[in-house]
């Protein structure tokens, strides 16, 4: 039985194993229950209704993973995703939390087509190697922005638009759940970031800062604040055709990415480098985004914590349904992740935005549009506050410097396409 639903193999696999490896697996990722939740609390949503949305969309997309594709891996509402939908959708462009959720559904649209139509692969292997490392570092530094801002280390000021926060119990705290997560990042144990912000918030509470919940146990919130809320018809207008593109580009990166990285780690790949079930794999992220939205929260993508639960020796989909059953049996938890205040979770942001950050030394800066595009995408990222304004610069400069460069032949149409793309959301956006 275990075979046929989970793709389980009695001679190579044992069950206690494969549950540890999802056990592993979901205290590795399971900080996204607290982050999302604040990140789209700011953007006008019901956190408690957020916390349920979220629980339900990773249970949701992890099954499809366990049941359909057999593999071990787990989904959730994604870093850097919520921080667009929140910040540079909502606040940014000004436009209501429903109609960006709108846009995250016609995204999720456009990716099951894509993935249908076997165009996906296409579009991130016509994207330069320069931009596909540019993008995550600029997330990184974004989200990075954002969890110094939630822990009062970079305040606003009207002479030099931000300055540094004075002593304060939240700097003091985010900074030490900074320290405690890189430490026991370097000690190699499960969870840091679980660990940082449970500790965080319990100092916090042991102070008097917060209140202690009445109770640590309660029936799951009404996900009815968010669900079945979005306005997909107030979505469909030409100025936010950008963020839908933003929304595609950066989930294509990440769960391309994502998938390749933890395919190989759990023997997916084949000798010629191609991955087995990997149309199943970006079926299953695009099925979850639009699940993800109909439930009340942002893009749904696969974790990359996943190759953690790999790595304790999970190979099957016994390892994601054992992670999916936990987000279920979390959302019993509630009292918890509702009593853990902003700058406890601030520095999961920040340690988050440093694992997307560090591989921006591998972006290659030998030719002049590279480095270009390459800078512009990661710095306007956080001074924009918009990650789709920072990959419409991005896109636009590098075809533009290597048409100039006479480098024709190196632009795929695909980017000639996204450049004009650009160009035009890049118009909307300044007159």
């Amino acid at each position: 039985m275990l075979t046929k639903f989970f793709g389980f193999d009695p001679k190579t696999q044992t069950v206690g194993k494969e549950v540890a490896a999802g056990v592993t697996t979901f205290l590795t990722m399971s900080y996204i229950l607290f982050v999302n939740p604040m990140i789209l609390s700011d953007a006008g949503m019901d956190f408690n209704a957020v916390i349920t949305a979220t629980a339900l969309a990773a249970c949701f997309g992890t099954l499809l993973m366990a049941f359909w594709v057999k593999v071990p891996l787990a989904m959730a509402p994604g870093m850097g995703l919520n921080a667009f939908f929140a910040y540079s959708l909502v606040i940014g462009e000004g436009i209501t939390w429903e109609t960006a959720m709108g846009v995250v559904f016609i995204s999720g649209v456009v990716f099951l087509l894509l993935t249908w139509l076997g165009i996906r692969e296409k579009i991130v292997n016509a994207i330069p190697l320069s931009l596909r490392l540019s993008i995550p570092a600029g997330i990184g530094l974004f989200i990075t922005f954002i969890g110094f801002q939630n822990m009062e280390l970079i305040v606003r000021d009207d002479a030099t638009m931000i300055a540094l926060g004075g002593i304060s119990a939240p700097l003091a705290l985010g900074l030490f759940g900074i320290l405690l997560i890189a430490i026991l990042e370097v000690k190699k144990v499960r969870g840091s970031i679980l660990i940082g912000i449970l500790a965080t918030s319990g100092i916090a509470m042991l102070f008097g800062l917060i209140s202690i919940p009445d109770s640590y146990f309660s029936a799951p919130p009404s996900p009815a604040p968010v669900a079945f809320q979005l306005d997909i018809i107030a979505a469909l207008q030409w100025g936010l055709m950008g963020a839908i593109f933003s929304f595609m580009f950066v989930d294509l990166f990440d769960s391309v990415g994502t998938l390749v990285a933890c395919s190989y780690e759990a023997g997916l790949a084949e000798e010629d480098g191609t991955i087995k079930k990997i149309d199943k794999m970006l079926g299953a992220d695009a099925i979850a985004t639009l699940f993800g939205s109909l439930a009340g929260t942002s893009t749904t993508t696969t974790y990359i914590e996943s190759a953690s639960g790999i790595e304790e020796g999970g190979r099957s989909g016994l390892t994601a349904f054992t992670v999916a059953i936990l987000f279920l049996l979390a959302l019993f938890f509630t009292p918890v992740i509702a009593a853990v205040p902003a700058y406890a979770t601030a520095p999961a942001l920040v340690v988050v935005g440093m694992f997307m950050f560090r591989n921006i030394s591998k972006i290659p800066m030998a030719d002049w549009p590279d480095i270009v595009a390459a800078f512009l995408t990661v710095i306007l990222m956080p001074l924009t506050y918009s990650i789709s304004m920072g990959l419409t610069f991005g896109f636009l400069f590098w075809t533009v410097l290597t048409a100039i460069n006479g480098k024709m032949k190196e632009i795929h149409p695909v980017m000639w396409i996204v450049a004009v793309l650009s160009a035009v959301n890049l118009w909307i956006t300044l007159v």
